[in-house]
């Protein structure tokens, strides 16, 4: 066997083996969503993930993969390679194209699913589906042309090696708009503006979801390098693994500090927020920098829960702060740290600037594209959840099912059908 052969199959595992990793992040995100909501909803996330895995993989083979990697057409879009037809030559990759595609439809699985936990507990489902081939569709992969597949920021230089800008900031500030359209959960605010506290139904569950979430940011970062015998595997990990730490250890002492108590949910989210931030540049920063750029995502995740708040934006899961404010804060940080070419490694401001402009305008792309595709949607289907169906809860009102029969939303479902029935 010849030394290229040997390289090609030791990718090729490598590459597939990451994939995978990234797939269980949805396992992760359906355990972390699904103990933040209440037990009534928990069904209906898991339905949501496995939207976003089934019809989210078919719209990016048919479509997405092509306009996010097909021939460049102006910078702009990919114009060849629907359905994984044609020659992919120009992409000079170091695995099967393929293989290629089974890494990307992992990583658009994950925008969609950032998505979700914004509006759990009210969405309409059939709206989010609609939403979900959106998103997979035409959203993400059309900025992702722009930084990856040869479009214009990725021409300009920007830096973005795992997705803290293509896939976090892009899918926190779509998160946004749709949280604010679809609106708050009944009963989140009162009508003299003070928030009440939507209890989490089981912590243990969602903090297994966010362990398994780490577990699969390996897979996430490092494996963005198609490489395995890419030297910079290993520096991607521990920096991973640092920013993570350093956004938990912040939270669990700022909460200590601040209210007596360590809050668990802030714990979590800071880990996931130390995650996000560090994606964009965990390649390009050192040992000391990646753990700093991890507190920073723990208080800036902290301070966008606030803002959400303040502003009577509810986001039961944290989407928003976890992904969008630590992902612009990580695409921000590769201009100032990156060690080729960041503001405190002596590369002046060109990166930084251009890190500021590409990722303006990824957030805008995401934020814009979701308000309006939502409201193209409203058309045809109400993306709000009935008064009657948040209140019995969506596993019941769109599944016909509770996901354990011991919780105190259980009815019995005979009754409630038959109800159903007589009202027809």
């Amino acid at each position: 066997m010849s030394m290229q052969a040997l390289n090609f199959g030791l990718n090729t595992i490598w590459v597939v083996l990451t994939a995978a990793m990234i797939l269980l992040m949805e396992g992760g995100f359906a355990l972390l969503e699904a103990g933040f909501v209440r037990s009534k909803n928990s069904v209906n996330i898991i339905m949501k993930v496995f939207a976003d895995i089934t019809i989210g993989t078919l719209c990016y083979y048919l479509v997405g993969f092509a306009l996010m990697y097909g021939g460049d057409l102006l910078g702009v879009i990919g114009k060849s390679g629907f359905m994984l037809q044609g020659d992919f030559s120009y992409l000079h990759l170091s695995v099967s194209k393929d293989t290629f595609w089974l890494f990307q439809g992992a990583f658009v699985i994950a925008v969609i699913s950032i998505v979700s936990g914004a509006v759990a507990e009210r969405i309409n489902f059939r709206a989010y589906l609609l939403y979900v081939v959106l998103m997979t569709m035409l959203i993400y992969p059309i900025a992702g042309h722009w930084v990856w597949g040869g479009g214009w920021l990725e021409k300009l230089g920007f830096e973005d090696f795992a997705g803290s800008a293509v896939i976090h900031a892009l899918g926190g500030f779509s998160a946004l708009a749709a949280a604010i359209l679809v609106g708050a959960r009944k009963g989140k605010f009162t009508k003299e503006g003070s928030s009440t506290i939507a209890l989490p139904s089981n912590l243990p569950l969602a903090s297994v979801g966010a362990f398994l979430l780490w577990f699969g940011w390996f897979g996430f970062n490092a494996g963005s390098t198609l490489q395995a015998t890419d030297v910079r595997i290993g520096h991607i990990a521990i920096v991973t693994m640092l920013s993570a730490a350093a956004g938990g250890a912040t939270m669990l002492i700022y909460t200590l500090f601040r209210y007596g108590r360590s809050d668990a949910p802030s714990v979590i989210n800071g880990s996931l927020a130390g995650l996000v931030g560090i994606t964009a540049g965990c390649a390009f920063v050192s040992d000391q920098s990646s753990i700093l750029i991890g507190i920073v995502s723990g208080l800036l995740m902290m301070a966008a829960t606030n803002w959400l708040e303040a502003r009577k934006i509810d986001d039961p899961v944290g989407a928003f702060p976890v992904h969008a404010a630590s992902g612009v804060w990580g695409t921000i940080a590769v201009g100032l740290f990156s060690t080729k070419g960041g503001l405190f490694t002596g590369g002046g401001f060109h990166l930084l600037g251009i890190q500021i402009l590409g990722l303006a305008i990824l957030c805008i792309w995401g934020f814009l594209l979701t308000w309006v595709g939502l409201k193209m949607i409203k058309l045809w289907v109400p993306i709000r959840a009935t008064s009657e169906e948040e209140e019995l809860g969506l596993d019941i009102s769109y599944h016909g099912i509770m996901a354990t029969h011991t919780s105190p939303e259980f009815i019995r479902l005979e009754e409630f059908f038959d109800d159903e029935k007589q009202e027809d």
